[in-house]
């Protein structure tokens, strides 16, 4: 071999070697990196990838807690739970939506309204949440379907915990209800940072005490560790943490006496709130028509909805809350008090009282209700027969600056805290609320003119109250100017350790008005049951002392020297009646408002009501004409029934 070729030889041999070597090289240095990997993995993070591997072997399942009941002050169940099977169906599972529900209604009826359900909530609601089809299955429904739900993947039968409201239209505007958890109740649950209590929830208190007890009523959620396997399906339940039911709430509210008003009302439209004045205890709240709050709880459907709110008679507004309307002569007591204690007038004091009062320097009449007017009297005697004219002279003297202050004392124009959302404030006017009222008016519009208190001084004008308003401030006077804030639940009992947390009836204040001066117009109101007073014929055969206050409310305004005949007006621009009353006068224990919308004058539709209500609360005595009708009391003894007790306790004996 020459020389040449044999470097040549030696020289390809040499990068051989090189390149070998840099082979060699690289693949040690991936072998070290990949130890390292390993060792990073298997010892570094080992704890941290032990983590990532159980929880996706463990699945934490929310439990949801038992909703706490509502009972009335005897014990009467006002809002329960109960379960029941539902369909449902989860959009992103399901191929066709249209088709399986076609072929679901093959196996069980799913009425119109259902559907009109399910679509309203599955607009509503996210692809991969489970819409409910059809609610409350029966035994056989449920059956059927389990035995079929195999054969449609997204469909699945569960059973849940239904919310029922027995009493309906009854309780309504008192419980409010609860309804389906939607992004506004997500988005404050966030800011309240509540999210976590409500992980698997769906409903949640939307009006009423529903809502304002949400935190007391709903408990706290429990967890449920669950095993899977590869493919999410459950292998067994490693540890549970069991949920805490909500608290029950106990209410002053007697079940019993709300019936008796509802159907003393009948088909009328209007209010009642009756309060103990020696707690605040609130022992009725009716507002007529009421609506079935069951309607709500799993989403109404936009027919029904659009029915309740087009309905003339608005039964979703809560009149006893909600519900402003000028007092007319109910708004007298408080006046009186106000003229009593400004020195404006002396309880014995006596005025005239003719048949119409003028203002100086003016034609203008201010009529009385009785147009030859009622003489000369004094304070009481004018609150007895309602005398206008004297109410009108008594304002004239005072002015506004001095009658807002101190009828203010009284809650009128205030809100009384009661434990309801949306209450409505009402108005108890003042030169600075008609100015900012009327803000974006002229300024003739804006003044207050002399002649602006006049019809204040007999409730009408711009004097606008709720009958809790009017309920809270007859029962202040009625206790002689001790202060209690109206309340509905009376008690709040721990399911869990049976722990009652009562609400307890500490006095908010007393009113600095003269002892004596209650008396005064006590005396008037206590008239007003005797003949010579508006309302003599319901003091008839009364069993204990009451006192009451008629009152006409203007809806409409009559113009000079006309004469008002209701049967010329439609229903909606007639008068409105009201009473408010306490019993008994030497001690109260119920003091009410109530209020019948364009039914006339206090005496014929809204004092009626009261007396009855009184009788039942202080006697049990129940009107004739109702006995067998109320629901929330035993039946009757039959008279054979009778005479054999009778005869057992006289061998008794």
């Amino acid at each position: 071999m020459r020389p040449s070729r044999l470097k040549n030889a030696q020289a390809e041999e040499s990068q051989l070697q090189l390149r070998l070597l840099v082979v060699y090289a690289f693949i040690l240095l991936m072998f070290a990196l990949l130890v390292a990997r390993f060792v990073w993995l298997q010892v570094l993070q080992h704890d941290h990838f032990s983590t990532l591997a159980q929880n996706n072997r463990i699945s934490l399942v929310p439990i949801q807690p038992s909703r706490g009941l509502i009972y009335d002050r005897n014990g009467v169940v006002l809002a329960q739970n109960y379960s029941s099977y539902t369909l449902e169906v989860v959009p992103s599972k399901t191929a066709d939506l249209e088709a399986t529900v076609q072929a679901l209604g093959e196996l069980v009826e799913i009425t119109p309204r259902d559907m009109r359900r399910f679509r309203k909530m599955l607009a509503e609601s996210k692809d991969f949440e489970a819409v409910p089809l059809k609610l409350k299955l029966t035994d056989e429904e449920a059956a059927r379907l389990a035995a079929n739900v195999w054969r449609f993947p997204g469909v699945e039968v569960n059973a849940q915990l239904f919310r029922d409201y027995p009493y309906r239209e009854l309780t309504s505007h008192v419980l409010g209800y609860i309804g389906r958890i939607n992004p506004k109740d997500k988005e404050r649950l966030a800011e309240e940072e509540k999210t976590a209590n409500y992980r698997g929830a769906t409903h949640i208190g939307k009006t009423g005490l529903e809502k304002i007890y949400e935190d007391v009523l709903h408990g706290q959620a429990g967890f449920e560790e669950i095993e899977t396997d590869s493919a999410g399906r459950a292998i067994r339940s490693v540890r549970s943490t069991p949920p805490v039911s909500g608290h029950n709430l106990k209410l002053a509210l007697d079940i019993r006496l709300q019936e008796l008003a509802d159907k003393l009302f009948g088909q009328r439209r209007g209010a009642v709130v009756a309060i103990d004045p020696q707690t605040g205890g609130v022992l009725a709240f009716l507002s007529k028509p009421g609506f079935d709050p069951n309607l709500f709880i799993d989403g109404i459907d936009p027919q029904t909805w659009n029915t309740l709110n087009t309905d003339w008679q608005k039964p979703m507004v809560n009149r006893a809350l909600r519900g402003v309307y000028p007092p007319g002569s109910t708004f007298k007591p408080f006046m009186a008090m106000a003229a009593l204690q400004s020195g404006a007038l002396t309880p014995g004091q006596i005025l005239p009282a003719p048949g119409y009062f003028t203002l100086p320097g003016s034609n203008h009449q201010f009529r009385d209700s009785v147009p030859s007017g009622h003489g000369a009297i004094n304070l009481s005697k004018a609150i007895a027969v309602s005398s206008d004219t004297f109410f009108y002279r008594v304002a004239w003297d005072m002015g506004i600056d001095r009658i807002h202050p101190l009828v203010s004392q009284f809650g009128l124009g205030s809100l009384t805290g009661i434990d309801l959302d949306g209450e409505a404030r009402g108005v108890l006017p003042s030169k600075e609320w008609k100015a900012k009222r009327f803000a974006k008016s002229r300024e003739e519009v804006r003044r207050w003119y002399p002649a602006d208190v006049v019809s204040v001084g007999i409730g009408q004008g711009f004097n606008a109250y709720t009958p809790l308003q009017m309920a809270n401030a007859t029962a202040i006077l009625a206790n002689d100017g001790v202060v209690y804030k109206p309340h509905l639940v009376k008690e709040v009992v721990d399911t869990k350790t049976g722990q009652i947390r009562r609400v307890e009836p500490n006095p908010l204040r007393t009113l600095p008005f003269k002892k004596s001066y209650y008396g005064v117009v006590k005396e008037g109101m206590a008239a007003v049951m005797r003949p010579g007073g508006t309302a003599w014929r319901l003091g008839v055969g009364l069993k204990y002392a009451m006192a009451g206050k008629t009152g006409t409310a203007q809806v409409v305004q009559i113009r000079q020297g006309a004469k008002y005949n209701a049967a010329a007006l439609a229903e909606q621009y007639r008068d409105h009646s009201w009473f408010i009353a306490f019993a008994p006068v030497e001690k109260p224990q119920i003091a009410l408002a109530v209020i019948v919308e364009n039914a006339g004058f206090g005496a014929a539709a809204a004092a009626p009501i009261a007396r009855a209500l009184c009788d039942f609360y202080l006697t049990g005595v129940v009107p004739p004409e109702l006995k067998g009708q109320l629901k929330t009391l035993p039946p009757e003894p039959a008279e054979q029934d009778k005479k054999d007790t009778a005869s057992h306790a006289s061998l008794a004996g």
